[in-house]
């Protein structure tokens, strides 16, 4: 049983690249009658890195983040990188946002956490314990991805959802009604090939594989679709009992925007199809590791949630794994 923890997310922010793609730029880049693309994908538009790095994004985002809390960065004394992609091998994710963000002399913790697109969940959930221990104060967590350079949009249903982009949350202990109800996070290792980058670890080292055809990434969509399909309606009945929450007190539902496709049958399935749930997938496709927290951004500042309202954040990523936190903001 999860013991309540008492967290409030004090501000967010998003970042993204200064191109846009459109589904009608799409359709001519690839030769495509006029619509093809927006009805394979679903995605009108997404911003697509051409100069910038995940490193400068994250750094604007967590910036907008800490802003919009009315915070300092000399009262932060933690930042986490949830991201599902890396800006190079080495350093870690963190220590370049850190870097990016030019903080002079204020020294603070920095560290990454990968859950693939669930990394994000996954800090919210770790960084929480460590708020409510007395390990940290405040805590900035930051996403960001870009996807543009391993995706392969010819292949619309299954890369031509991508987009790039970075979000940011900043936590601190709570002293009112913010906190979160329970966390959850289970594994189905019999998927973990339907999504994989293969190659930029040491296992397909691109020093073996002169055509680089591993540093591409590759989804099985279909098998992918039904294993999650399958476990998650019990998953969300599990993770819901622990909190003591019913699905008519939540306020908003705010998945991972996954597709087009997972995010209409979520919304059925899970009886979110009356308007409670957030989606933004068809201005900014899937963000990977960034999309989750981009939706808690507009689950505030788009959708209005308000101070004591309840909600569910759920997604699932790579590996194959699916998570949810039933909070209240």
């Amino acid at each position: 049983m999860t013991k309540l923890l008492h967290m409030a997310i004090a501000g967010t922010g998003i970042a993204v690249p200064e191109a846009v793609l459109t589904a009608a730029e799409l359709d001519q880049r690839l030769g495509l009658p006029a619509g093809e693309s927006l009805r394979v994908t679903g995605v009108m538009k997404r911003h697509t890195a051409v100069l910038e790095t995940a490193a400068q994004l994250a750094a604007a985002a967590a910036r907008q983040a800490l802003m919009n809390a009315g915070m300092r960065w000399e009262e932060i004394d933690c930042l986490v990188c949830a991201s599902a992609t890396m800006d190079q091998a080495l350093p870690y994710n963190a220590a370049m946002v850190l870097a990016e963000l030019a903080l002079g002399t204020h020294r603070l913790a920095t560290l990454d956490v990968g859950a693939s697109c669930l990394s994000f969940l996954q800090a919210l959930d770790l960084m929480s314990c460590a708020i409510a221990s007395g390990r940290y104060q405040n805590v900035v967590i930051v996403s960001a991805d870009i996807s543009t350079f391993t995706t392969d949009c010819r292949n619309l249903r299954e890369n031509g959802i991508f987009g790039d982009g970075a979000a940011a949350a900043v936590l601190r202990r709570s002293e009112g009604a913010s906190r979160i109800h329970a966390a959850r996070s289970i594994t189905l290792p019999e998927g973990v090939a339907f999504c994989q980058i293969r190659s930029g670890g040491s296992r397909f080292h691109r020093r073996g594989f002169p055509e680089h055809s591993e540093a591409l990434f590759e989804m099985r969509g279909r098998p992918l679709f039904a294993l999650v399909a399958r476990e998650l309606p019990g998953f969300v009945d599990a993770l819901l009992a622990e909190a003591g929450v019913k699905r008519e007190e939540l306020a908003l539902l705010i998945p991972h925007q996954a597709s087009r496709q997972a995010l209409d049958h979520v919304a059925k399935m899970l009886g979110f199809d009356d308007g409670r749930m957030v989606d933004v997938f068809g201005e900014f496709g899937n963000q990977v590791g960034a999309s989750l927290p981009t939706a808690l951004h507009f689950a505030i500042h788009r959708h209005g949630l308000q101070r004591g309202q309840k909600a569910l954040l759920l997604g699932s990523g790579a590996g194959v794994s699916i998570g949810g936190i039933v909070f209240t903001y």
